[in-house]
C-alpha cells in the first residue's frame, strides 16, 4: 500500500517549522547631541511589541527582516529605521525644536513644553474648535486626553462636569480649579438659584458663562499633582487656567465676527400614537374613557428648532512699550425646549504698558458681562409628577393641545406648564486684574496683583393661578425671588528668581496670596397673587421684598408676612434670638403670604508657596 509522502504528519511538521520565520536580537544606542536617551519607545511598526531604552540609552528587541522600528520620544521627531542583516541599530534623534519650545502657562508663571515636569496641556486659539461657541469649555471638547467635558442639561448655558483624570470624590464638587487672568474662581454658583413651583429647583449654571469665548487666547489644563501642587488642596480636581487675548497689530486691527446656527433635538422617544394608545388601554381590558379625541405628540409641543447668533467687535493694537485690545460681544442661544434661552452681552479690556526702559510693566484686564436666563420648568429636584419633560412622556395623547385643558386626573398638562409658569435669572458680573511687574535684574522679578471678582444676579420663578396643579398653586399662584451677591478680592505677591550657569539652570519663585469670598442675598418664596401677569408678579414680589428690608431697623435673618399674623414679623440672631413684629409703610396687598431669609458669609484664604526649578544639560528636571 502506497502512502503520499505529503500526507505524512513528519513532513507537515517539518515544513510547519521551516516556514516559521523567527526574529533576530536586534540591539543598540539611542542618543541625542548629549549622549544616551532614556525611556525612548521602540515599536515595531503595525504590531504592538515593543521596547524601551534604558537609563544609558541601550535597547534590546526581537524583530524580523525587513521589519521597521520606530523610535519616538516626547519632544523629539520621530525616527524609523529597517531591520536588514546587521544585529546591532544605533539611532541618533534630533529635538523637535517647534513642539518642545512652545510656551505654555502654569500656575503663576509660564514654562516651555520641554522644561514641564508636570502633566500639561494647552490649547491655543489657532486649534480651538470652530463654529457656534457659547461658553468657554466649547472650545477644548475633545481636544485633551484624560480630560472629559460634559453639560448636566440640555439648556442654554447649564451647568458643565468637568473632570481630569476622572473623579475623585463620592460627594464632593469634581470640578476643577478655574483661573481667569490670575484670578482664582470662587467655584461656587454666581447665579442665583430658584425653585418652579411646583416643579422643582432649577438646575446649577455654568460658571464661565460670563466670559465671552472670542475673548480667549489660550487654555491650560494642569492634570496631576506636582502642576498642581501650587495651588494646594483645591488644585485636588485639576487646574483650568483660562488667558485672554491682548493686542498684537502694530497698524491696529477691527475684526467683525458674526455666526448664526440652528439646532433641533437629536432624537426623539418613539411615544404611542393617540390609536396605539386607545388600543393598549381596550387590550388590558380599561375603558376609553380617556379618549378626549385629540391626537398630540407632545414632544412637538415642548421642542422646537431653534435659531442662535453670535456677534463680536473688537480692536487690538501693539506699540513699543505696550498693548491694548477692546471687544464688545453679543449672543442669543435658544433652547430647543420651549421658554429656554441665554442671552449674554459682555465687554472686555486689556491693557498692557512698559515705563521705566522697560523694567516696570503695568498690566489690567477687565471684563463686565450681562446675562440674562430664561428658564424652562426643567427641574433636578423635580418630584414624581416630573417636570415639563415627564409631563411630555406621560401625558396622554388624546388630550387636546391646550393650555386650558384641565381634565388630567392629576397628571400635568405640558401646555399649561408652558403657558403659566416662568422663570428668568439676570446676572451682572464684574472681573478684573491689575498688576505690576518689576524687574530688578536680570535674574530677580518682582510681581504683585489685585483683583476682583463681583456678581450680583437676581432669580424670578412664577407659576400663576391659572396653573393646574395640585395643593396650593391652583387659584392662588406662587413664586420665589432670590438674590446672590458674590464679592471675591484677591491680593498676591511674588518674587522669581531666574538664572543660567554653565549646563545647569535655576528658577526659583516665592509668594504669598490673600483671597476673600463673600457670598450673601436672600431666598423668598410668595403666595397669593392679586394677578395671573407672571411679569407682574415677579415685580411685585421685588418690590415687596425690598421695600420690607429697608425699613427693618439693624441686621435680621429672616421676615414675612400672612393673613393671619398682625404684621411683619422679623427674626433676629445677633446679638440675641428674637422675634419682633413690625408695620411697614408701602402696599404689601399685591401678596397674600411672604418668607424671606437672608444669609451672608465670608471665608477668607491665606496662602505661602514655593516652586523651585532645576535643569541640567537641558535634559535632567527637578521640580
Amino acid at each position: 500500500m502506497k502512502q503520499s509522502l505529503f500526507k505524512h504528519p513528519l513532513f507537515l511538521m517539518a515544513l510547519l517549522v521551516s516556514s516559521v520565520s523567527f526574529g533576530q536580537a536586534i540591539k543598540g544606542t539611542v542618543s541625542d547631541a548629549n549622549g544616551g536617551l532614556p525611556g525612548v519607545n521602540i515599536t515595531i511598526a503595525g504590531t504592538t511589541s515593543g521596547a524601551q531604552s534604558d537609563f544609558d540609552g541601550n535597547y534590546v528587541i526581537e524583530a524580523s527582516e525587513g521589519a521597521v522600528l520606530v523610535f519616538s520620544y516626547v519632544g523629539y521627531q520621530t525616527e524609523e529605521r529597517t531591520v536588514g542583516s546587521e544585529m546591532v541599530i544605533n539611532v541618533t534623534m534630533s529635538e523637535d525644536l517647534t513642539a518642545l519650545d512652545e510656551v505654555v502657562v502654569i500656575g503663576y508663571g509660564s514654562t516651555t513644553v520641554k522644561d514641564a515636569t508636570g502633566a500639561v496641556a494647552a490649547v491655543r486659539s489657532e486649534d480651538f474648535n470652530q463654529g457656534v461657541i457659547s461658553s468657554p469649555e466649547q472650545l477644548i471638547q475633545g481636544k485633551t486626553a484624560g480630560v472629559q467635558i460634559s453639560n448636566t442639561s440640555g439648556q442654554p448655558g447649564a451647568g458643565i462636569n468637568i473632570r481630569i483624570r476622572g473623579t475623585n470624590s463620592v460627594r464632593s464638587n469634581n470640578n476643577p480649579l478655574f483661573v481667569v487672568d490670575g484670578i482664582p474662581l470662587s467655584g461656587g454658583s454666581t447665579v442665583a438659584g430658584g425653585d418652579v413651583p411646583g416643579v422643582g429647583g432649577n438646575p446649577a449654571k455654568n460658571p464661565l458663562n460670563f466670559l465671552n469665548p472670542n475673548d480667549i487666547e489660550s487654555i491650560s489644563i494642569l492634570k496631576d499633582a506636582s502642576a498642581t501642587a501650587i495651588y494646594g488642596s483645591r488644585g485636588a480636581n485639576g487646574v483650568v487656567i483660562i488667558t485672554t487675548k491682548n493686542g498684537r497689530s502694530r497698524d491696529g486691527e477691527f475684526t467683525y465676527q458674526f455666526n448664526v446656527s440652528s439646532s433641533k433635538p437629536r432624537e426623539t422617544y418613539n411615544l404611542l400614537s393617540s390609536k396605539k394608545f386607545l388600543s393598549e388601554r381596550t387590550r388590558l381590558g380599561l375603558d376609553n374613557s380617556a379618549d378626549y379625541g385629540s391626537s398630540t405628540d407632545w414632544q412637538d409641543v415642548i421642542f422646537r428648532t431653534a435659531a442662535s447668533h453670535n456677534q463680536n467687535i473688537s480692536y487690538s493694537k501693539s506699540h513699543d512699550t505696550g498693548s491694548y485690545l477692546a471687544s464688545v460681544g453679543f449672543g442669543n442661544q435658544l433652547g430647543v425646549v420651549e421658554n429656554s434661552s441665554m442671552e449674554r452681552i459682555s465687554a472686555r479690556l486689556n491693557v498692557n504698558q512698559r515705563f521705566l526702559n522697560d523694567k516696570l510693566k503695568i498690566s489690567l484686564q477687565g471684563t463686565y458681562s450681562r446675562i440674562n436666563d430664561q428658564l424652562a420648568p426643567i427641574a433636578g429636584s423635580a418630584g414624581f409628577r416630573g417636570d415639563l419633560l415627564g409631563a411630555a412622556y406621560s401625558a396622554n395623547p388624546t388630550w387636546p393641545n391646550r393650555a386650558g385643558f384641565d381634565e388630567t386626573g392629576g397628571l400635568l398638562n405640558p401646555a399649561n406648564l408652558l403657558a403659566y409658569s416662568s422663570g428668568r435669572a439676570n446676572t451682572n458680573r464684574f472681573l478684573a486684574s491689575l498688576s505690576a511687574e518689576y524687574d530688578f535684574s536680570d535674574d530677580l522679578k518682582g510681581k504683585v496683583s489685585v483683583g476682583i471678582d463681583q456678581s450680583d444676579s437676581d432669580n424670578y420663578s412664577v407659576s400663576s393661578k391659572n396653573l393646574n396643579s395640585t395643593g396650593s398653586v391652583t387659584g392662588n399662584g406662587r413664586g420665589s425671588y432670590n438674590n446672590l451677591e458674590v464679592e471675591n478680592e484677591l491680593l498676591e505677591a511674588t518674587l522669581n528668581y531666574n538664572k543660567t550657569f554653565g549646563d545647569s539652570k535655576l528658577e526659583a519663585l516665592v509668594g504669598f496670596s490673600y483671597q476673600s469670598f463673600r457670598n450673601s442675598g436672600i431666598n423668598s418664596g410668595a403666595w397669593g397673587f392679586g394677578t395671573d401677569d407672571m411679569d407682574q408678579m415677579g415685580d411685585d414680589m421685588k418690590s415687596i421684598v425690598n421695600n420690607i428690608a429697608n425699613q427693618i431697623p439693624g441686621s435680621f435673618q429672616q421676615f414675612g408676612y400672612a393673613p393671619n399674623l398682625s404684621g411683619v414679623y422679623v427674626n433676629r440672631l445677633f446679638p440675641d434670638v428674637t422675634q419682633e413684629f413690625i408695620s411697614p409703610s408701602g402696599s404689601i396687598g399685591a401678596i397674600k403670604s411672604l418668607a424671606v431669609d437672608s444669609y451672608d458669609n465670608t471665608t477668607e484664604l491665606q496662602s505661602y508657596f514655593a516652586r523651585v526649578n532645576y535643569s541640567y544639560k537641558n535634559k535632567y528636571l527637578l521640580n
